[in-house]
């Protein structure tokens, strides 16, 4: 369904000071990886500032927030913050941002700002956009991602993104992947191919750990009981082999991983990247 080259990112924060995070971004352009991303939240370190001595750290490495809560900051200065790391990093930040999880609520009344429908919070997204794009002028395209799962959102991705990460339940079947899939590219029309597919791993292997279990609220067995596409398991092989049917089948060439697993990640980052 793709003929995309596979290309890989590590979603991880700095919990453990500057010299680990910096560590963590060199090792991760040292294995292949593409990007390094970061979530958002006020129980994180800010995005911004955090990608940006990544950036400065590395040669080539892409950095990019995974993804922005559009509550959090008003438009323009989300789109004001992404201009800047775009600029300051020569080109090599990816403005994701998606409407947050439900969990941003209690952000919103900690900084005092309306968390809004579910209406407002994408219109954010798609006003954010905007913004970013008029900063960035003629002479600039900051790459967007924007992490989409219903129809609505699709419809805002398939209109203004570059990369479209698929927002989908941890147990949702290959499917309703796929339906995804035939409504973003429906709505997109003429620009589907332009847009990168993008999934997110959230296990590789078979051991999910505690704090991985709660977020995606499934442990080892129910996920491998689902087929859960959250997981990658298996030797090298079977893993590749299990990445190039997914882009076969839903034209997913942009892979990102949890940040505990970038390692064991690694070797198929070495079979696949840029193929």
């Amino acid at each position: 369904m793709s003929d995309r080259a596979f290309r890989f990112g590590v979603v991880a924060t700095p919990t453990g000071g500057p010299d680990e995070w910096i560590a963590s971004a060199r090792r991760a352009e040292e294995l292949g990886y593409s990007s390094l991303l970061m979530p958002d939240g006020l129980q994180l370190l800010a995005p911004f500032p955090s990608l940006a001595v990544a950036a400065s750290a590395t040669k080539d490495l892409r950095v990019g927030t995974f993804v922005l809560a559009s509550p959090l900051r008003p438009p323009r200065s989300a789109a004001w913050e992404g201009h800047s790391l775009s600029v300051l990093t020569g080109g090599r930040f990816e403005f994701g941002i998606g409407t947050g999880r439900p969990a941003v609520r209690e952000f919103t009344e900690s900084l005092g700002v309306p968390f809004g429908t579910a209406a407002e919070r994408l219109q954010q997204v798609a006003d954010s956009i905007d913004h970013l794009r008029e900063l960035d002028g003629t002479e600039r395209r900051t790459p967007v991602l924007v992490a989409a799962g219903g129809p609505k959102a699709l419809a805002v991705a398939a209109d203004k993104a570059d990369i479209v990460t698929l927002a989908a339940a941890p147990l949702a079947s290959r499917d309703e992947l796929a339906g995804m899939v035939r409504t973003l590219r429906n709505a997109a029309g003429d620009r589907a191919d332009a847009i990168e597919l993008a999934m997110n791993l959230f296990v590789v292997g078979t051991e999910v750990p505690p704090w991985t279990q709660s977020f995606v609220g499934a442990d080892a067995a129910t996920l491998i009981e689902h087929d859960s596409l959250v997981m990658l398991r298996g030797s090298t092989t079977e893993m590749a082999d299990e990445l190039q049917r997914r882009r076969d089948a839903l034209g997913v060439s942009y892979i990102s991983v949890n940040g505990a697993f970038f390692e064991q990640l690694a070797p198929v980052v070495e079979r696949l990247a840029g193929r």
